[in-house]
Parts: structure tokens; sequence; C-alpha cells
């Protein structure tokens, strides 16, 4: 008679091993416990990031919660905002992710009253543009009456009359120069307005303007630059002062203060150092 083997006995113990080598009750090596929690975790924050990505792309693009409902302006008077808001043209409900700053703050500098301007979102829901106005900084006589241009030669406004106490830009006809209250301004046809734009001696004669001192600023009723180095100041009584460029303003206007006391009717100082009266 055979006698019956162990069940515990070696082929017991060769079926019950798993099936990596590693018997059933046998723990799991920690190295291997480590790779199978930290892909259990990579797949864990995989799908979190994904629904928080498709959250957010929801809230933006999908969602009626961050959508421009209100376009608020500032830095244009109330008469203007209007205009600014059409040139914008942002339709309400548009998502503000979808609203390209750039793209608004071109369409509302077309206005030729905003020099520029800054488009930012406000969320949740309003877009901010913030417009700087162009300043008149000069009068050049148009079409029977005035233009009023900034330091950029772009046309702001036109007027009737000429403002008092502002600068005419070049030669102005006589009937113009009395309506401004303006004596002495030489005659000749009005400026070539589209010539005006972006013209680097127009910006000149503007700089010149703001670097006089207030006794010699508030004496200039007209002001010519046929390049931006050549800039000619019109005073009362006929005197003309070639001032040059707009380098060294505080020596110049120095050397001015000096030579008008001998009371002639053109200084040229445009010469560095050099300062020639006439008249």
């Amino acid at each position: 008679m055979v006698p019956e083997r162990d069940a515990s006995g070696p082929r017991a113990r060769v079926a019950q091993r798993a099936p990596g080598g590693r018997d059933a009750g046998e723990p799991v090596p920690r190295g291997r416990q480590a790779r199978s929690g930290g892909r259990r975790k990579a797949v864990f924050f995989t799908l979190t990031a994904a629904a928080i990505v498709a959250a957010a792309a929801w809230a933006l693009l999908g969602s009626r919660l961050l959508v421009a409902r209100s376009v608020r302006v500032t830095g244009a008077p109330q008469a203007q905002q209007a205009e600014v808001l059409r040139a914008a043209a942002i339709a309400p409900g548009t998502p503000l992710i979808r609203i390209d700053p750039a793209a608004v703050a071109r369409r509302v500098e077309r206005i030729a009253q905003i020099q520029s301007a800054e488009v930012s979102r406000d969320w949740p829901g309003t877009v901010v543009i913030a417009v700087r106005e162009r300043t008149p900084a000069l009068a050049v006589p148009a079409g029977g009456g005035c233009a009023l241009v900034d330091r950029f030669g772009v046309v702001v406004s036109h007027v009737a009359r000429c403002p008092p106490g502002m600068v005419l830009l070049g030669s102005a006809p006589a009937d113009l120069a009395a309506q401004s209250g303006k004596s002495a301004v030489r005659q000749g046809p009005p400026a070539d307005l589209a010539a005006l734009r972006g013209s680097a001696a127009v910006g000149a004669a503007v700089t010149v303007l703001h670097e006089l001192p207030p006794s010699i600023r508030r004496l200039v009723r007209a002001v010519s630059a046929p390049s931006a180095g050549a800039v000619t100041l019109d005073l009362p009584d006929g005197v003309r002062v070639l001032w040059g460029g707009t380098g060294r303003p505080a020596a110049k206007a120095a050397e001015l203060a000096i030579l008008m006391r001998a009371k002639a009717s053109f200084y040229n100082l445009s010469d560095a150092g050099t300062a020639v009266t006439g008249g």
C-alpha cells in the first residue's frame, strides 16, 4: 500500500505560488508596491487635470458666467463715450476670453480725437477701455476756418475761428490772423493738412514751444517749420526768431533774452554758440 503524500508538501506549495514566482501568502515587495501606487496616482492626477481643464474651458468659452456684460470707457468725455463704444464693437454676451484687446484698441484709435487706447478685461463680466485724447497744440488755417492739430500733426477738430492764444502753424492769411488777434503773421496759402500727419517738423515746432520759458512763449504768434531743424518763431511787431532744432533749449532761451534788449527784428539762434541779430 502506497503511503499518501502530505497535501502540504512541495507539490502543494508549488501550486500555491503566485504568477510572479511569489507564494500567495508572501508580502509584495516595497518597490513593486511603490511603482503600482505611483501608477495609480499618475492616473488619478491625469484625470483630475483633464477635468480641471475641461471645466475651465467650459467656464471661459461656454459658460454664461464669464461674458461681456458691460463696457466701461475712461479718459473720454461723456459726449464721446458713445462713439468709443461703437468703434469698439463688443457684442454683449461675448466670452471675455474671445475678446482681442489689441484689435479693440486699434478700432478705437481710428477715432480722430483719440491718441491711444488700452483695453483690458475686468473679470467676471466687464471690458475696460482707457483712452487718451489728443490735445490740440497748433492752429492751421484751412477752408475759411482753422484746423486744430496735435503734436503729431493729426487734425483733432475744425473750428470757424482760430482760438485766441493758440499759436498758428506756418504762414497764415491776414484775415485769419485778424480773427485770432495775432498781428505780424506772414501771409501765405493754407497748409496741406494731410501732409502734416506724422510730420517730424510739426513735432519739433510743438517741442520748441513747450521748451520756451513763459516770458517768451506768450509772445509767440506763429511758428513755422519747413524741417525739424529749422523752427522759426514769429513775435509781435514783425520780429522773427530762427530757433533751429530742438537742442539746447535753455541756452537758446538765455541768449534770446539778452539779444532782445537790442530791439532787433531778426534773431538767429540756430548755430550752436553763435547768435546773429539783424534789422
